[in-house]
């Protein structure tokens, strides 16, 4: 009995080291994937038999409750933060920019980030941190071997920038190793995700990284050109399925230990309607239009966004515009063809996690956007897209785990999406008490 009970006391003693230890972290990110695209995947005709393996052999959520607005930067920089973009300052994909003298500039640099990052964590125990695509990362100095999501005029010419940007000659070397055009990595289309995968498993081998990002964005794309759910972003979910199929087994070849995390920004749904609020606001004096360019001279009052968008005041403390701005969206809001959804103020915004330059927001009905045509309201220029508050389902983004340690709960329901940095962060043994989820294990 004795030697039963010191077998079993080592067999638990065994375990909790198991337990205990820091496994590297692989966090890929495929922009746009609906969770039920792979949960449901024989239902709804998709092709994804490595998303499902992974999900089958570890835990993954039904639905991601995620940021506001549901775009690609806010919800990429909440997923490794595990702040709204309140707090980490991320507040959309492009700068608050009405006059456009920012020529059309996203959140590219880290350096707007307000917070600290599951990068700056691991870097700061002396972790290696690799990252390849990922939003918000230009700059940034935790990333130890940093290929940055960039682009200007989305020509050949934008590949410089990004060698310049990128650590320096990472991505030559990244291509040596793995045998590819690495020029093919920075566009929208599938093959493109497909090289992204070979870099980013070259990346892992040769330079073996703690804590590894990778953005992956034809899906998105996809699905904005076609429509979610259309054969087309079938076609394009198998793709990215194969990638990171071959990406995942390269990687565990590489360490065995690794934990494996597919996560995505936001969902998607069908529009058809775009709705002129430019157009609105100007008629009621709050923006100034250059006659012949039609573009903002002035303003008083602006809306910021797309299927949903924050309206920004100059002086939000103006007591006087604030009700005529407000009572202009009541004006617009009874209008059915208008198709808003609704409208939230300052203190529900907060509450929600949104931007603090918000005074209003507008969330449309899944179908309609803000557009920019000239008409009131006109057909949509896409097919699909996303933006929508946050509690539309159709908006939950994704997140699978599985790996050595990782429990195989199967399906734990919804869950917030501040809660996957600390859950990466107690993987990796790293302190990271600036988050204000929780750990989902």
């Amino acid at each position: 009995m004795r030697n039963l009970s010191v077998l079993a006391g080592l067999a638990v003693s065994f375990g909790l080291a198991a337990s205990a230890h820091a496994a590297p972290v692989l966090m890929i990110s495929i922009d746009g994937l609906r969770p039920a695209d792979v949960i449901e995947a024989d239902a709804r005709g998709f092709t994804a038999p490595n998303l499902r393996k992974m999900m089958a052999a570890g835990t993954y959520s039904t639905g991601v409750r995620n940021s506001l607005p549901t775009v690609t930067y806010p919800n990429h920089t909440t997923l490794i933060t595990g702040v709204w973009p309140a707090k980490h300052g991320i507040a959309n994909n492009t700068v608050f920019d009405p006059e456009q003298k920012n020529l059309g500039g996203w959140y590219w640099y880290a350096e707007d980030i307000k917070v600290p990052t599951l990068w700056d964590a691991v870097h700061k125990v002396g972790g290696k941190v690799a990252s390849l695509s990922w939003p918000v990362s230009v700059g940034a100095r935790s990333i130890d071997y940093n290929v940055p999501e960039y682009w200007r005029a989305r020509i050949p010419e934008d590949l410089k920038v990004i060698r310049a940007l990128a650590t320096l000659g990472l991505i030559a070397e990244l291509a040596k190793m793995s045998g590819v055009k690495n020029d093919a990595a920075f566009g929208e289309e599938p093959e493109s995700d497909e090289v992204r995968a070979e870099l980013t498993a070259a990346m892992i081998a040769l330079k073996k990284p703690k804590f590894t990002t990778l953005h992956l964005v034809s899906l998105d794309g996809t699905e904005h050109t076609y429509g979610p759910g259309t054969p087309q972003a079938k076609a394009t979910l198998a793709v990215i399925d194969g990638a990171v199929g071959k990406l995942v087994a390269a990687a565990r070849k590489a360490d065995p230990d690794l934990v494996v995390v597919i996560v995505s920004d936001h969902g998607f749904a069908k529009v058809e309607h775009n709705v002129n609020l430019i157009g609105y606001f100007a008629e009621a004096g709050l923006i100034t239009l250059d006659p012949k360019t039609r573009k903002v001279t002035g303003w008083e009052a602006v809306p910021w966004g797309g299927a949903s968008a924050a309206v920004v005041l100059k002086n939000p403390n103006d007591d006087a515009m604030k009700g005529k701005v407000k009572a202009l969206l009541d004006r617009l809001a009874a209008d059915p063809e208008n198709g808003i959804n609704r409208v939230i103020g300052a203190d529900e915004i907060a509450r929600m996690g949104g931007t603090k330059q918000a005074s209003f927001w507008i969330d449309f009905k899944l179908g309609y956007s803000m557009g920019g045509n000239q008409t009131h309201i006109s057909p949509a220029g896409q097919k699909g897209t996303h933006g929508w508050f946050p509690d539309h389902p159709e908006m939950r983004a994704s997140f699978f785990i599985s790996g050595p340690g990782i429990p195989k709960r199967g399906a734990i329901g919804e869950i917030d999406q501040r809660d996957i940095a600390p859950t990466v962060a107690k993987i990796m043994h790293v302190s990271f008490p600036s988050a204000d989820g929780k750990p989902l294990f």
